[in-house]
């Protein structure tokens, strides 16, 4: 990646990530699932089996992965486009997905 891609790969990945992650969140997207009291991964969503099952380091690893994809293609995209990438796409979308957790769990917050 030359020197003049990688705003668009941080600008396009920061975007994608945020959206992604909310969306992996809502839908229980994970990669794996972390079984704690068994010390133990598994492949993709599944029911707990002793204790809680944690699926954050899934929803991140799905939405690290799937944002590091779509940064490399938009990365090939010719210059003429690249130019209309707005540089506040970087920061906007990440505090629009935080006010839409803030949203979403509002009930742990105004008990």
């Amino acid at each position: 990646m030359n020197g003049n891609r990688a705003p668009v790969f941080v600008i396009v990945f920061a975007a994608v990530y945020t959206v992604v992650y909310l969306i992996a969140v809502q839908k229980n997207y994970a990669l794996f699932t972390y079984h704690p009291a068994l010390e133990q991964f598994g492949l993709l969503v599944e029911k707990p089996k002793e204790g809680p099952a944690m699926y954050w380091y899934g929803w991140i690893a799905t939405a690290g992965l799937t944002a590091v994809a779509v940064a490399l293609a938009a990365c090939s995209v010719p210059g003429s486009l690249v130019k209309r990438l707005w540089p506040g796409w970087a920061w906007s979308i990440p505090i629009a997905v935080m006010v839409t957790f803030a949203y979403m769990l509002k009930g742990y917050f105004l008990r």
